[in-house]
């Protein structure tokens, strides 16, 4: 008798052990099932720059307790590639939407329509030709022109022979870009624009077509790239030439190809942005919207000139260095 009492006592034992340990599984589930989906859709895959974006935004995903899916197209080139991110992204009912749009004019159609699914739509980097969205979240692209074009007046004078390497012709940034750097250009006549390339984000192009204008254009003083993947092509045609320091360059990121590049003197100045930030933020007010909250409709997440006199000062580290904890 004593053994059957026994042998029951475990039995009810095992068996609440087993109830309470299904609970906790549902319990669980529950919480991942109650989790805000949010669409995070940049230009392109690879690169340094936005997978700082993504880290910036899984930091926030952490803390804010949402699921971000992360996703692009190979190369920043595939408009339509883009598109379609989005528009299946839309069909999953995501809670909100963060974009970086590929192109100024082309995205503006599928972001109205998340919008007008009252879907938050949270931009960052690069502006999309539409105000139906919620935020805007990225460097003023005309200002760090400028602070390029400074840069260039410093290093180069204000008597030179220059080359200006862009990267997607007709994309705001580059527009944005453009139109700064030579802002300052403009003020002095006799800096004179002997070519100007677009690399379509392609490094090997940039690298080509950097050799070409030095071959084609004869001396140049200076070459100013404008985005990453310009920036490190360029670099290593002025290395593999064995120019460095007598062609001054100036690029934009801070990439480890380019932080290599400016130890070795190869890049004089680069103009550093905050893509950490525009992840970070991008899911921390896409998360703020879904709750109804008012969130700022324009933020500028900034951008600095580092060269090898002050990127390792405490106040630029994390900047030039995000993926350094």
């Amino acid at each position: 008798m004593g053994k059957r009492i026994k042998l029951l006592a475990i039995c009810v034992l095992l068996t609440s052990v087993s109830i309470l340990s299904g609970c906790s599984e549902n319990v669980n589930l529950d919480n991942t099932q109650k989790k805000k989906n949010i669409a995070l859709i940049v230009k392109m895959k690879n690169g340094d720059y936005w997978k700082t974006v993504k880290m910036g935004a899984e930091v926030a995903a952490r803390e804010f307790d949402v699921n971000v899916d992360f996703n692009a197209p190979d190369d920043e080139e595939d408009i339509e590639g883009q598109i379609r991110l989005v528009n299946e992204a839309l069909e999953k009912k995501v809670g909100a939407l963060i974009l970086a749009a590929s192109d100024y004019k082309a995205l503006a159609e599928v972001t109205e329509k998340a919008y007008n699914q009252k879907i938050p739509v949270i931009i960052i980097d690069a502006e999309v030709n539409t105000d139906r969205i919620h935020s805007f979240i990225g460097t003023d692209n005309r200002d760090a022109g400028i602070k390029a074009g400074e840069k260039l007046v410093e290093l180069a004078g204000t008597d030179s022979r220059i080359a200006i390497m862009s990267f997607v012709k007709g994309t705001g940034n580059a527009e944005q870009r453009e139109e700064g750097l030579m802002s300052v250009i403009s003020k002095y006549p006799q800096i004179k624009v002997v070519a100007k390339e677009y690399s379509l984000s392609d490094t090997k192009l940039a690298n080509q077509l950097t050799k070409k204008i030095i071959s084609e254009k004869g001396e140049i003083d200076a070459i100013v790239a404008l985005n990453a993947i310009s920036s490190i092509g360029v670099a290593q045609a002025i290395y593999e030439m064995n120019l460095a320091g007598r062609v001054k360059v100036i690029t934009f990121d801070s990439t480890p190809e380019e932080i290599e590049f400016i130890e070795k003197e190869v890049i004089q100045a680069t103009i550093i942005q905050n893509p950490f930030s525009m992840g970070y933020l991008g899911v921390k007010y896409a998360v703020e919207a879904m709750e109804g909250k008012k969130i700022p409709k324009r933020i500028d997440t900034g951008s600095k000139a580092i060269d090898k006199n002050n990127m390792y000062l405490p106040a630029n580290q994390k900047l030039v260095f995000p993926f350094v904890k």
